[in-house]
């Protein structure tokens, strides 16, 4: 997993369930962002995509993790309103915090959705500590591989707050490891 090179866009959220809140993006900013952007009507996201969002919600520490559903809507507007996904949350006991992405009011694909370039639902993103996308997924991702990488995401985060000031600080023993090579 590689930094896109790419500050994350922040998201235009037309309203949101689950925090007390709005949420912006650069509040976030030292932590890891994972987005699950979905549908209610989508099947991938039911069975597969919000679950796995729950888990990540419970099993990583808010201190590090934030965790954001994006209802997403660009098909069946008609059904997929507030009023039926505040229901649908309820139903499925999400705790997580959802936005409902901004419309663009002409049927076309939402905002948030237009400015990540995501195909459609479900897509998960990771952003870095330092706002940055790292992954950008589109369909079913393995609950081990989404651990992994935020992870990764986490300990990177960590490591970039307590950098040691010399190079000797960093090593036991003398020693130490780069990404070339580990010494004694």
């Amino acid at each position: 997993m590689r930094s896109s090179g790419t500050l994350a866009p922040e998201w235009n959220i037309a309203q949101w369930f689950n925090t007390s809140q709005p949420l912006q993006l650069a509040d976030l900013r030292g932590k890891v962002v994972v987005i699950h952007a979905f549908q209610m009507l989508c099947p991938g996201c039911v069975v597969h995509g919000l679950p796995q969002t729950q888990k990540i919600y419970n099993t990583f520490d808010a201190n590090d993790v934030a965790v954001i559903g994006l209802h997403t809507v660009f098909e069946h507007h008609e059904v997929m309103t507030p009023q039926a996904l505040e229901a649908f949350i309820h139903e499925y006991r999400y705790t997580f915090p959802i936005g409902v992405d901004q419309p663009d009011g002409q049927s076309g694909p939402p905002l948030t959705m237009r400015a990540y370039g995501m195909h459609g639902t479900p897509t998960l993103i990771l952003i870095d500590h330092n706002g940055y996308i790292r992954k950008h997924s589109f369909g079913r991702d393995d609950d081990m591989g989404i651990g992994a990488d935020i992870a990764t995401l986490i300990s990177e985060a960590k490591g970039a707050a307590v950098e040691p000031s010399t190079p000797e600080e960093g090593r036991a023993g003398g020693g130490g490891c780069d990404e070339e090579k580990c010494t004694a």
